[in-house]
Parts: structure tokens; sequence; C-alpha cells
């Protein structure tokens, strides 16, 4: 192949790829819309005297000043058909605004006023924690962001954003630089509101999902299902075994599979409530209670809970059932049965299971239906109350005088 087809062939690929990216862009950002400090490669569309246009990737095509495309001789260094890498500045009332981006790859602005004024997200690093808030280090000048716009969540622990870097948005700026106040949150609370959004278009109620357990409580887990969006696990949802607390089959950062159960809007925000039980593909093991328990079995368990009315009783992981003090009141064992404490261990009979009600009612082994005492030698001990036999037995042997 010869020097000039082989430079055209490189022409035509590299033309090819330029497409491709433009297919590819253009489909994400249809799927999910534009936002401030979003940055890009667009095709200049046309070139104005004042501005230019420049596509986005979306059905909306952006402006950028004609200034912008110009060099230091303040000739436009550019033509129609050129790719060029911009940041968006504004999306507003259907209007994209964008600028031209900085060779370092970051947006960099003229000047914090510049910043203020276009609503840009700028870089800023927590210097320190003070009353109220936190002081922060942006493009070179000192800035106050209060405690409750350091984050979306209440924060307990002002150490955790000592010496980190966030983008911020600035909330209030004087001339000269004075009086900075800066707001993360408002960043934060965005993003989350589109993230939720997107979330509710792409998933239904039914959907299994992979997530990450963010943070536990007495009553649940939270997990994060994609940046900004996050659901809630009810303990009950937990695992199929009953929990005292999520810490006893999770912890945070655990990667977990959850069933979207439900998804709702309250008051503007998003609830969505999982299970990781319904998830993991496991099936309900109370349909099979009956086999792994039958009725009339005995069985060694651990004391879980003392009541006046009884005792319940752990037979197995997930699996507790109640002995009723009426079971063993009347019981030649009634002493140790009424000594009996939480985490002690106690034998106990299986008398009835209602699974659709998850109920296992316990009973004494012995106490019925026991035909030990046909192991003694005659004229031995006989368990009381069970070496009588029935009362025809007795009729049996009965003979009247005459």
């Amino acid at each position: 192949m010869s020097r000039k087809n082989n430079s055209l062939f490189e022409e035509e690929a590299k033309a090819a790829d330029d497409f491709g990216a433009l297919l590819d862009q253009s489909f994400r950002g249809l799927e999910r819309g534009l936002r401030v400090g979003d940055n890009f490669k667009g095709e200049i569309l046309s070139i104005g005297k004042e501005e230019s246009f420049v596509s986005t990737g979306t059905p909306t095509d952006g402006l950028i000043p004609t200034l912008e495309l110009l060099d230091e001789n303040k000739q436009i260094k550019y033509k129609v058909g050129d790719l060029i890498e911009v940041v968006v500045l504004k999306v507003r009332d259907g209007e994209v605004r964008l600028r031209l981006r900085s060779a370092k790859g970051a947006a960099e602005l003229d000047s914090l006023e510049d910043a203020f004024d276009m609503e840009l997200p700028v870089e800023g690093k927590v210097l320190e924690a003070v009353k109220g808030g936190f002081r922060v280090s942006v493009m070179g000048k000192t800035a106050f962001c209060p405690i409750s716009q350091i984050d979306s969540r209440p924060v307990t622990d002002t150490t955790q954003f000592i010496g980190n870097k966030y983008e911020f948005v600035l909330t209030q700026f004087e001339k000269a630089g004075r009086n900075i106040v800066v707001s993360r949150r408002k960043l934060l609370d965005q993003q989350k509101a589109e993230a939720e959004g997107e979330f509710m278009t792409a998933h239904k109620p039914e959907d299994i999902v992979e997530g990450k357990v963010t943070r536990l409580d007495t009553f649940g887990a939270f997990v994060e299902l994609v940046p900004g969006v996050e659901g809630l696990v009810h303990i009950s949802e937990i695992s199929w075994a009953r929990l005292q607390h999520p810490s006893e089959l999770l912890q945070q950062g655990m990667p977990v599979r959850v069933k979207i159960l439900k998804m709702e809007d309250h008051d503007g925000r998003l609830r969505i409530s999982l299970s990781i039980k319904q998830g993991g593909g496991e099936s309900d093991p109370w349909l099979q209670i009956s086999q792994k328990f039958p009725l009339g079995s005995v069985w060694d368990g651990t004391v879980t809970k003392k009541e006046s009315f009884g005792l319940f009783v752990s037979l197995a992981p997930g699996f507790q059932g109640l002995l009723p003090r009426s079971k063993w009141r009347d019981s030649t064992e009634a002493a140790s049965f009424e000594n009996k404490k939480k985490g002690d261990p106690i034998k106990i009979r299986i008398d009835e299971i209602r699974a659709e009600e998850r109920r296992i009612s316990l009973g004494v082994p012995g106490e019925e239906g026991d035909e030990s005492w046909r192991q003694h030698p005659a004229g031995g001990a006989i368990t009381a109350g069970k070496g009588l036999g029935t009362f025809g037995d007795l009729l049996k042997d009965f003979k009247p005088k005459r």
C-alpha cells in the first residue's frame, strides 16, 4: 500500500472513531441528560459572530461564546466539524451554556465571581472545622461552609472531612473575595434527584439489583444501589432467620443482592424498600418445616426468652417455638422448667406447626404418649399417670363376685 493510501486509510479510521465516539456520547447523553460541571467532546456545528453552536449528544445543542474559539491573535482557530472539549456552565429553560475546557483538563475560571455568576462548581479543600461549619480553600481564597451544607446527611464527626477535596457551589460572594459562602450539599442534592429519576426510569418493583451496605441501624440496613440512590432493608427482610440486630449478618461496605419491594415518592423524596432475603435466590425454609421438624419428634433447643405464659425456644437458626406454661406446669419436672432462663438448654417435643403463621407449638417430652414404662420389669416403678393403661384395660381383668 502506498504512503498516500495509508495516510488516507488512517484519516478514514480516525473519522470513524470520532463518529463512533460522538454516537456513543449521544446515547449516553440522551439517557441521563446534562448537568452543570459535565465535560465532553462536542462537534462545532456553526460559528457565529457572538455565539457558536456545539453538539452535546442530546436533542439540545449547546451555545459557546465565539470568543472562546479565538487564538492569541484574536483569530478563530477552529472550523465547523472540529471536535472541541467543553464544560457545561448552565442548563436552564431548555438552554445549554458551554465553555471551552482548559488544557489542564479542568474547568478553570478567571475568578470566583465568574463561578458565582454562572453557578459553576469549583473545587475546594476543607482546611479545618470551626464553630458552625468549616473553613474551605477555594481558588486561593478562604470560604465558609456551614456544617449543614457539607453533606446531605446530618454530620456527627467533623474530622472525616478535614483535608479532603470536594466540589462546591458559591452561595454567597462579595467583591474582593469577602464573605464567601459555599455549599456541597446543594450539588449532592441535585445529583441525588437526577440519579433517583434515572433509577426509577430504569427499574421497577420485583427487580433484583446489586448494592452495597452503607450503614446499619437497629431497624434495618441502608443499601446504596447506584451513587446517590439508597434503599432501606427492614430487619425482617434481611434474613429468613430472626435477627436481633442487622450487624449479626451485615457490615458496612458489604456487597449484597436485593429485591426491590416498593418505590414511592414521599414529600419529594424517593423511598425504596428492599429485601435481601428475597434477593438471594434462597427459598423460604418454612416451606419445608414439616419435613425438618416432624410432629412428635424430640429436639434439643435453647431458651431465648421467658414470659409469664411460657418459654420461647430456638430450635435452629430461623426457627423458634413456644412452650406454653400450661404444658409443663403440672409436669414432674415443673421446677426445672420454672428455673429456666435465657440461654439455657432445654429438651422439647414438636406438638403443632402452623407454617402460614410461622408458629411452632412445643410440648414436654414424655408427658403424653410416653410408653417407656413398658421397658421396666414387672413390679417396677411406673411413670406417673402412664402405667395403668386405659379404663377398658382395667375392666378386662375385673371379675365380679358371685
